[in-house]
């Protein structure tokens, strides 16, 4: 596999990254060692979870594997924080305290020394944003984390902390933003990317098959085993689907036909190679569904075909984003 530079930092990574939001739930640790391990035997290294997945247990089963399936020294593991992991005001946020015990936690659980990739899981807009990168400084001064990234920051929020980062000597930088991204979410390319390749971020795109949508599977129907039938994920697949994303899967769909490949292979290639981007996300519930996704490596889109799945799916410019007297 393909590695990359995360941003302007010295972090290579895999251009592909595996997601384990679902471990510890609905993937079991039998399967999530399957994952792992083809992963790993296709040259992955870049492992992505975070403290609130599955209250913690996707990092525990992480940690176990790392100690009895695949060394550590072959993957390179981020998590975040942020999120709620306790009760009371300190459960919560970018303060200092609750990001440094979160981070202690966070290693706990996965069974590690430090971590490759740290990430802000989102933007704490009840916390001085000096006070949340000072705890991110210490994290790294302490040895406990090697790089900071940031995730679902909006543009400017995302351009506050990484200038912030960059004004004074021996700050952090911060080197990658995770953020939605797929033919069917390309809101991201009217500031967050552009902020980020200004900046030196690397984009890692979490969500990059639309939720599902775009492999094609609910085109006619939900199927009863697919999370779009559980209570539980229904109203975040939902969320995206439309008119226009009818129109986006059917573009997709016609261009895998003509290439002889899987509208996946199609969707992910698309967003793996898109400017900015380090890597897409994915996440599997089961080793046969991320094998689909490891096998669109060699997947390569004609330029017609992108050009086309772009026009399909345009994002909405105006002002100041694209002004006429340009």
């Amino acid at each position: 596999m393909e590695q990359r530079a995360l941003g302007r930092s010295g972090l290579v990574v895999s251009r592909l990254a595996l997601g384990t939001m679902t471990w510890g739930r609905d993937t079991d640790e039998d399967e999530a060692a399957m994952q792992l391990t083809a992963f790993v035997d296709a040259g992955g290294t870049l492992v992505d979870t975070a403290d609130v997945y599955c209250d913690g247990d996707s990092e525990r089963t992480l940690g176990r594997l790392l100690a009895d399936v695949v060394p550590r020294g072959d993957v390179l593991v981020a998590t975040k924080a942020v999120g709620r992991t306790g009760a009371g005001p300190m459960g919560r946020g970018g303060s200092r305290g609750h990001l440094l015990a979160a981070l202690d936690a966070s290693l706990e659980r996965l069974g590690l020394d430090h971590v490759d990739l740290w990430q802000l899981h989102s933007w704490d807009e009840t916390t001085p944003l000096e006070e949340t990168l000072a705890a991110c400084d210490a994290a790294v001064a302490s040895g406990r984390v090697r790089y900071v990234g940031i995730s679902n920051f909006t543009g400017w929020q995302t351009a506050q902390a990484a200038t912030w980062q960059r004004a004074w000597p021996g700050r952090v930088p911060v080197v990658g933003t995770q953020v939605e991204y797929s033919l069917l979410q390309r809101g991201v390319e009217r500031e967050v990317v552009p902020a980020a390749e200004a900046l030196g971020l690397g984009v890692l795109a979490w969500s990059p098959l639309g939720r599902g949508l775009l492999t094609g599977k609910y085109r006619h129907s939900t199927p009863s085993e697919s999370r779009g039938a559980s209570p539980q994920w229904q109203g975040f697949i939902d969320g995206l689907r439309s008119a226009k994303a009818d129109r986006i899967v059917e573009a997709v769909i016609t261009a895998a036909e003509g290439l002889g490949t899987t509208p996946l292979a199609v969707a992910l290639a698309w967003v793996r190679d898109r400017p900015g981007v380090t890597a897409p996300v994915v996440g599997a519930r089961t080793a046969h569904q991320l094998q689909a996704s490891l096998d669109a490596e060699a997947v390569r889109l004609p330029a017609a075909i992108r050009t086309a799945l772009e026009d399909v799916s345009a994002p909405w410019f105006s002002y100041p984003e694209r002004r006429s007297d340009r």
